[in-house]
């Protein structure tokens, strides 16, 4: 495999060619998130419950298994099949450190995520390493394993350090891999919320603080590049990958930059083209969305626009639909995500879809409603949707837990009568506070019973229900994926 390397705004092999990276992430692997795997709250939270409830040894065994079965040859060979030529690994800081012993990595973690990066090579599938959960956590949501609500990286110069030597002992065992694409610095950042995500800091009242993301982008850069100087490197915008606008100029060599573009298009409800009315806070909702209006967003999102100020190549490293509801919202859906990939293909935008694989919410593959796991964590799923503990999946039901919540919110609104503090922030906050944590953290014990008295032949074998071969593929949205993987690269 050819080292990639970065010329004006095209991504190209050592001779210079033009490669176009089209493929997905893997979540849920080296970075459990709660909606992927089926279980509520932290990973790092369930970690622990279950250590506590079935003992260490054991619950190791269950996570290993897990992880194991996730992703391996069988996955690598089927993404590979259809075309994709990237995958990009979302990883955990936990997973390579542990915060009682800083600055000591954990080589278990290391191989597990060479075996892969080995396979990936075997088989032609390039490797973006994302750091996708910081120490102190870059954002104040679930998918950086944060329980608490408060992000501390970015105004902790420890924590910082702890990330930036991570990344160069990253740099260190990776350096000339050329089945590496790149480096991924961090997923989704969201500097300026140190308190906490509150409505006066969050969305509509946000306020950037550009100099300090510059400030640690370009030290986290600069120890890079001292010890890696080919691979590429990928920077996120701000709120989610989705402000640029203050973003200094590129300032080194084989810099890509990577926006996250989810549109209301690929959640639903709602017919396609048509009025869709997704509830979640972080897409515009309630409007006419044909590909029109899918160019438009597009062309307005600040990472294309600063792509084409700068003339740097754009990465779409997330977008996705989701695919868990009526035969025709389905239908909707896929179509949306057909007119998005052919908008990034015209302009010469890389993707990755995500996800890969979960339990049936937005993946590619899926487990089978039938298997083992999905058997015995049923009653989680149903607590999981009776509390809506799954915040962004508004469309599922919870309407109880929700509306407690919107009282509340309501409350706190009429009592403290502040006009500049938006009531839809408030009920995104209250909700993912109380229901995402709180009451994801009380299943948590309920989660870890149903192994308790499990021997590991059988936790084995539950595990095995996330195996590519006892899975299931969602053959409508690869038909859509296999139409552009086979397109040829712009020249």
């Amino acid at each position: 495999m050819d080292m990639l390397k970065v010329i004006k705004n095209k991504i190209t092999d050592s001779a210079g060619n033009p490669i176009q990276l089209r493929g997905t992430c893997i979540g849920g692997w080296m970075n459990m998130e709660d909606f992927i795997n089926g279980y509520t709250g932290s990973e790092h939270g369930l970690r622990h419950t279950v250590a506590e409830i079935i003992g260490n040894g054991k619950a190791e065994f269950l996570f290993d298994r897990m992880q194991h079965y996730f992703f391996g040859e069988d996955d690598i060979q089927f993404i590979k099949s259809w075309g994709a030529n990237t995958v990009r690994l979302p990883l955990n800081y936990r997973h390579f450190e542990d915060d009682e012993n800083p600055f000591t990595y954990k080589e278990t973690a290391f191989e597990r995520l060479n075996q892969i990066v080995n396979l990936c090579e075997k088989h032609g599938l390039y490797v973006i390493l994302d750091l996708h959960a910081v120490q102190g956590f870059q954002n104040t949501h679930w998918h950086s394993d944060n329980d608490i609500r408060h992000s501390f990286f970015w105004h902790d110069s420890y924590y910082q350090d702890r990330f930036v030597a991570l990344w160069e002992e990253f740099a260190r065992r990776y350096k000339g891999r050329s089945v590496i694409a790149g480096y991924n610095l961090m997923n989704e950042p969201c500097v300026n919320t140190p308190h906490g995500d509150y409505p006066h800091t969050f969305f509509a009242n946000y306020k950037p603080d550009w100099e300090r993301m510059n400030r640690i982008y370009r030290r986290a850069v600069d120890a890079v590049r001292k010890i890696d100087p080919d691979h590429i490197i990928f920077l996120e915008g701000d709120v989610y990958s989705k402000l640029f606008e203050g973003l200094e100029a590129p300032f080194a060599d084989n810099l890509v930059y990577s926006s996250h573009n989810y549109t209301a298009a690929g959640f639903g409800p709602g017919s396609y083209p048509g009025i869709v009315d997704a509830k979640t806070p972080r897409v515009e909702s309630g409007k006419y969305w044909d590909k029109a209006k899918q160019i438009e967003e597009f062309r307005k999102h600040q990472g294309t626009q600063f792509a084409e100020k700068y003339n740097v190549p754009l990465w779409v490293g997330e977008f996705g639909s989701v695919y868990n509801g009526p035969e025709g919202e389905i239908a909707d859906r896929l179509r949306a995500m057909d007119d998005q990939i052919g908008i990034f293909e015209e302009f010469g935008a890389h993707w990755t879809t995500w996800t890969y694989k979960d339990v049936g919410v937005m993946g590619l593959v899926t487990l089978n409603p039938e298997s083992e796991y999905l058997e015995r964590i049923s009653s989680i799923i149903k607590m999981k949707h009776a509390l809506n503990t799954d915040d962004w999946m508004i469309w599922l039901p919870g309407f109880k837990a929700r509306g407690a919540v919107e009282d509340l919110a309501s409350h706190l609104e009429e009592v403290i009568g502040d006009p500049d503090i938006a009531h839809s922030y408030n009920i995104a906050c209250l909700s993912q506070s109380v229901l995402t944590v709180y009451a994801g953290a009380l299943i948590q014990p309920a989660y870890a019973k149903l192994f308790k008295d499990l021997s590991e032949e059988k936790i084995d074998s539950i595990m095995q229900s996330f195996s590519f071969k006892n899975c299931r593929v969602n053959d409508g949205l690869l038909d859509v994926l296999k139409k552009y993987t086979n397109q040829p690269v712009s020249r």
